[in-house]
């Protein structure tokens, strides 16, 4: 242990990437302390990724049943009991804390259960107890929070919850209005429109999914409103006003004059990182104008003894990035192996129904960075939805750097899209080419052989004469 410290390190915050730095750290020897003021797990375990997921499944029984009479399936009764489920996903969830905290205890890291708060560069205060320890090193691994707008910005905001109160409802609601285009708001409209909510989604911009190529925001736009959600776009909540009616107690006013009525309102309109009251100031940590702390590409901060990793860092909010930047720093400050990781090129998923898949760049970005590309791209109704009566369509697209014929950019929408793309992320990650594809047999009959089959290039109105 580091002469004069209490610990060697220590980490602030129990999410998915300040465990995997506690616990290699600690598997080197090191002495690792770590603080954690809610449960175990951070925002993935707890109120993010893996009870949302459970939420996706639950609300797609729904539409399941529905198709499996095209496959000769007689389907009686159904009925839906949501406080069971909650029952159930919650239940999981705490089993999966649990074996986060029991794999630091078993790496040997001393867990605090409480906040802890920076007093200077090298010390921490913990906030219930009091106690003041000290750290050669300390990782700032704290996370993000859901963000919603004042008061004085937004009367009435006090009756919406977030995406963290949403996995607690344990009565289904029975009109919900979603605010937001991201893929929270998205994941969650799709989630309680097939449980049979009466959902709204109001988004500020024209089509939802902001950043994402323009080929996938117009499928899952108009997926949204095939499953039954109403979308308003091009405006923003004015006020929220108590009704006093037992069934919609809350009436929403748009700023395009529009009223809504609910009894749920949901706010998904963007997440912040969680410095508030962490005390960066004391210790010299340098913040940016959104909370978020600025790191160089060994996740180190302007102050030569403290880190930050994960959504805190404003980098790419993915629990998988988080645990790749908490091993990496772990590798270089206690194995003597200096190492990074690369955010280009990571392949993500919306949980959205279809769901989305994608890697690289959107063929905007590319024809921006590359100049020429090719794009190939197809729109098809898959088999299964033959007998299914399932009109739903799946979207494919393949965006081609023009000079190297290098695949810079695939786009899906469609059944298990998040299972393809992690597949295709590795290609796209090694620099795999259209003539690569075009050589692989494809598997039939599947969605994915269409990955493999495209030919035709497809160009867009107004570039013909130029090709």
């Amino acid at each position: 242990m580091s002469d004069g410290y209490d610990f060697d390190l220590f980490v602030i915050g129990g999410g998915s990437g300040g465990v995997r730095a506690a616990r290699l750290a600690a598997l080197s020897g090191a002495k690792v302390g770590l603080a954690e003021e809610y449960r175990m797990g951070g925002t993935c375990v707890i109120r993010g990724c893996v009870p949302k997921k459970f939420m996706v499944y639950a609300s797609d029984y729904a539409k399941k049943f529905k198709e499996a009479e095209g496959y000769g399936w007689s389907v009686g009764d159904i009925s839906y009991d949501h406080g069971k489920f909650v029952a159930a996903m919650s239940a999981e969830v705490d089993r999966l804390s649990g074996i986060y905290t029991r794999n630091l205890h078993n790496a040997g890291v001393e867990l605090f259960e409480e906040r802890a708060e920076f007093v200077d560069r090298h010390t921490l205060k913990l906030a219930n107890s009091g106690k003041t320890i000290t750290a050669e090193k300390i990782l700032i691994a704290v996370g993000g929070r859901p963000w919603k707008p004042d008061e004085d910005e937004l009367p009435g905001v006090e009756y919406t919850i977030s995406s963290n109160e949403v996995f607690h409802l344990t009565e289904l609601p029975k009109h919900m209005i979603i605010a937001g285009g991201g893929y929270i708001a998205v994941e969650f409209a799709h989630v309680f429109a097939g449980l049979g909510v009466e959902t709204c989604l109001v988004y500020r911009g024209e089509s939802v999914l902001r950043g994402f190529d323009d080929d996938v925001r117009t499928q899952v736009h108009e997926g949204l409103k095939e499953a039954g959600v109403r979308v308003i776009t091009q405006t923003v909540f004015d006020k929220i006003e108590d009704t006093g009616d037992n069934e919609r107690p809350y009436r929403v006013s748009l700023t395009n004059g529009v009223t809504l009525d609910a009894d749920v309102i949901m706010m998904a309109v963007g997440r912040r990182a969680n410095t508030d009251g962490l005390g960066c100031d004391a210790a010299g940590v340098e913040l940016d104008d959104k909370g978020a702390v600025p790191v160089d590409e060994y996740s180190k901060t302007n102050v030569d003894n403290i880190w930050a990793v994960g959504d805190v860092t404003d980098r790419v909010a993915l629990t998988p990035v988080a645990i790749r930047e908490g091993h990496a720093f772990a590798d270089t400050e206690f194995y003597d192996n200096p190492r990074t990781f690369d955010h280009d090129d990571i392949a993500t998923a919306v949980f959205s129904q279809p769901e989305v898949g994608t890697v690289g760049v959107s063929e905007t970005e590319a024809r921006r960075k590359y100049g020429r590309v090719d794009i190939y791209k197809t729109r098809f109704r898959p088999m299964k939805n033959m007998l299914s009566g399932s009109t739903e369509r799946v979207m494919m697209k393949l965006v081609v750097k023009a000079d190297d014929e290098r695949i810079v950019g695939i786009h899906i929408v469609g059944p298990d899209a998040a299972e393809m793309i992690q597949a295709l992320g590795i290609a796209v990650k090694i620099g795999a080419t259209k003539p690569d594809f075009d050589r692989t047999c494809a598997v039939h009959p599947s969605i994915a052989e269409e990955l493999v089959t495209m030919r035709e290039k497809f160009i867009p109105d107004g570039l013909q004469a130029a090709e």
